[in-house]
């Protein structure tokens, strides 16, 4: 690969610092593209983890550089740009749940990922979009609190058994798509095999010939022999998409599904980052520790 001379130099403050660079699969591509690591938010965190580099620099969004922080105490994690929130996120506190729980004494509390570190301290355990099911399944007693996104709760309600109980949020890109711009790509490309993620509407997903996560549809591409694709998720993955499978083509049902928070930081604020270690996300000792109980919980859950 080429790099640019912004590239270049991030790749160069990255060795001078004996930093390693995390972009999620949303990020723009000349950020990907330079990383050393992309993935989805857990995955790269948990990678971080492993790594013996001090310093983590996470492009990405302010959750997902928090769980960094949750897993990996003893690094320093950069966070390039403050201003990089998350819709969903933003939708529950540690206040408005600890009130909900309340209403609901004895409820276990199922909270997603994408989530701050106070309200995963709030939480019995966590779960991603790829295993709330089986998190969901392993839980005492019919019923359990799911939060934030609405969405993935109506879906992990279609395969257990379990009571679902719902909170008011959800991702406002994959929210947005409908029904129909689904079924106006499916006639354009008649073909393609639609991949939609769990946070999306449930109408969209009955329209899904498979319903899976980021690093789940970069899977099922690698494994299936099908050349058309549309891609029920935001529009960063096509990068890696079709970089892993040159020869297959991939569509967006919409142009919408673009997230502005996840294409804010560019080269220059990692480049500042790394000259000036910033912003260095910190997060106070006893809601780690609480944190990264809900979320060594959804590890210890058994794997298929």
């Amino acid at each position: 690969m080429t790099y640019t001379s912004q590239q270049k130099e991030v790749r160069e403050w990255l060795a001078r610092r004996e930093a390693i660079l995390l972009a999620h699969n949303y990020q723009p591509a000349e950020i990907q593209g330079i990383a050393d690591f992309a993935g989805d938010s857990l995955a790269l965190s948990i990678t971080a983890s492993n790594t013996p580099a001090q310093i983590i620099v996470f492009a990405g969004v302010h959750f997902m550089a928090e769980t960094a922080a949750i897993l990996c105490p003893d690094k320093t994690v950069l966070l390039p740009r403050l201003d990089v929130g998350c819709y969903m996120a933003r939708t529950v506190t540690a206040e408005s749940l600890r009130a909900r729980k309340a209403e609901l004494p004895g409820v276990p509390v199922v909270t997603y990922v994408n989530s701050s570190a106070a309200v995963k301290a709030e939480s019995d355990i966590c779960c991603t979009s790829a295993n709330a099911v089986k998190v969901v399944n392993s839980l005492p007693g019919n019923r359990v609190l799911m939060v934030p996104d609405k969405n993935l709760a109506l879906y992990t309600a279609r395969h257990t058994e379990k009571e679902i109980l719902t909170w008011a949020g959800c991702c406002n890109i994959h929210d947005a798509l409908t029904a129909r711009q689904v079924l106006e790509a499916k006639a354009a490309h008649p073909q393609a095999v639609f991949l939609a993620h769990p946070e999306c509407r449930p109408e969209v997903l009955d329209l899904a010939d498979a319903i899976r996560s980021t690093s789940g549809i970069l899977e099922f591409v690698r494994q299936a022999t099908a050349q058309e694709f549309i891609i029920g998720t935001e529009m960063g993955i096509l990068h890696t998409l079709t970089k892993e499978n040159p020869s297959k083509s991939f569509f967006s049902p919409s142009e919408n599904l673009l997230c502005p928070d996840m294409k804010r930081i560019t080269l220059g604020d990692l480049i500042t980052a790394l000259e000036e270690k910033r912003h260095q996300i910190s997060i106070p000792e006893d809601t780690r520790r609480r944190a990264l109980r809900a979320v060594e919980r959804m590890l210890a859950v058994p794997r298929d």
